[in-house]
């Protein structure tokens, strides 16, 4: 018997002892799995719970997601990052209601077809929400397979992930699936932890896993280097005037799109309004492929003319209208210093 083939039993009952208590968990619904599912990516799960809540709240169905002005949408993104997943989270919603009655697919290969949604998504979906024996395969299911089964490939290689895959599919339990993938999460995210870190002597599977019993775990998963990130210096200019502050929307691709920001530009960049410019903050924000050098400087305008397209905004815009990224979270108590 393999060790994928002695796995299923033994997770299982360490994942009864042991599940972490989730709010998506309790109330498990297409949709609540669905929204859970596209917040936890790349994203830490105690930082995802008061947002789950919030969106909810004011979004509790796909037709109140699908309706949803972008404004709004983007508010309620606000400060979990990566954007697209909000503005692909709205437009899969609309392809629910345009192609499925406004219900949530079932299947697999259904949710496959709808903007966002990969194969780990699409797995978590059917397996959690329907009972679907489908594996749902991400970044900690994979080390703690790399691990459980002694494997040196490169996890980062898609034949790999998709032998991976398949080799879930056949040991899945076909009453429980969703249980299945969701003790694999637990114990990637609580035991089977990465940079080198199992903590082995609590794993289930620690009788007869081959990292384990070789000594190889703290090595594995094997991936191939990341690619160094770009470094930008970018001026930032914080534009004030009668206690409101400049906003100029970005683009409607490319990073950050279509967010709100204080206007910014690779250095060196002339103040773009009338006003003296004194040095206020220095901060930097690490996206996934490059990182932002940023100086901000504090500038009080010296009339309310602003370039086409900027707009001011006071404290209670700030707050409640408009989305801005968490790059510039730096400059924020400045600005708050300064807006009414």
């Amino acid at each position: 018997m393999t060790q994928l083939e002695q796995l299923p039993l033994p997770l299982l009952l360490w994942y009864h002892e042991n599940a972490r208590t989730l709010p998506w968990r309790s109330d498990p619904t297409p949709y609540h799995v669905w929204v859970s599912e596209i917040m936890l990516q790349q994203t830490r799960v105690a930082a995802v719970l008061d947002y789950y809540k919030r969106f909810l709240e004011a979004l509790p169905t796909v037709a109140d997601l699908a309706a949803c002005p972008e404004d709004k949408l983007m508010k309620l993104w606000q400060g979990l990052g990566y954007y697209s997943r909000a503005r692909n989270l709205q437009k899969a919603a609309r392809q629910v209601m345009e192609r499925f009655g406004g219900e949530m697919p079932s299947r697999y290969e259904e949710l496959l077809t709808l903007s966002g949604i990969g194969d780990y998504t699409a797995g978590a979906i059917s397996s959690i929400a329907f009972g679907q024996p489908v594996p749902a395969v991400d970044g900690n299911v994979l080390r703690v397979v790399s691990r459980l089964t002694d494997d040196h490939r490169d996890m980062t290689r898609p034949e790999v992930k998709a032998d991976i895959r398949d080799a879930l599919t056949k040991i899945i339990p076909r009453d429980i699936p969703g249980a299945f993938n969701q003790a694999m999460m637990d114990l990637g995210a609580t035991v089977c932890l990465p940079n080198g870190a199992p903590l082995c002597e609590k794993c289930p599977a620690a009788d007869f896993c081959a990292g384990c019993l070789t000594g190889t775990a703290r090595d594995l998963p094997v991936k191939a280097p990341k690619k160094a990130r770009k470094i930008e210096e970018r001026v930032v200019y914080l534009i004030f005037r009668d206690g409101k502050v400049a906003l100029r929307r970005r683009p409607a691709r490319g990073l950050l799109a279509g967010l709100w920001e204080y206007p910014n530009e690779p250095a060196p960049w002339p103040c773009p309004v009338e006003g003296k410019a004194d040095f206020a903050a220095a901060g930097k924000h690490i996206f996934t492929h490059k990182e932002w050098h940023m100086k901000a400087y504090a500038v009080e305008a010296e009339t309310e003319a602003l370039p086409q397209d900027w707009l001011w905004a006071g404290g209670e815009e700030l707050a409640d209208t408009y989305a801005l990224p968490s790059a510039f979270a730096p400059f924020a108590h400045i600005v708050a210093q300064r807006v009414k």
